[in-house]
């Protein structure tokens, strides 16, 4: 019988799924809502949340602009496809369990306080 070198699993308990959901949510635009409402006592969340709503002010501004503004809808376009990267880097972060602030926007979540 030959025995195999295994490592044990560590269990995920669902409270640590939860928590990737709920930072996951709270990069996808108005998601960020359910994350809010369901999990922002919980400071690696309420980390995320902070930042998706950094992002969601700027995709609410860039729209807003680019319905006021025609002739700047190229910029802004660029803008928002750099919104959804941040928010792409954004998940990455969550699903690896970093609490890293996004570049160029990260250090305006500090301004929410709840």
């Amino acid at each position: 019988m030959s025995q195999e070198n295994t490592t044990p699993n560590t269990p995920t308990t669902p409270t640590q799924n939860n928590n990737t959901l709920m930072g996951v949510l709270a990069y996808i635009g108005p998601l960020v809502i359910v994350s809010y409402l369901t999990a922002k006592n919980e400071p690696f969340v309420k980390f995320h949340i902070k930042q998706g709503l950094v992002l969601l002010a700027i995709e609410v501004v860039i729209w807003i602009l680019s319905m006021v503004a025609i002739m700047l809808w190229p910029i802004l376009s660029l803008i928002n496809l750099g919104a959804l990267i941040l928010s792409i880097v954004g998940i990455v972060n969550v699903v690896q369990n970093k609490e890293k602030l996004l570049p160029l926007v990260g250090q305006f979540a500090k301004h929410f306080k709840f």
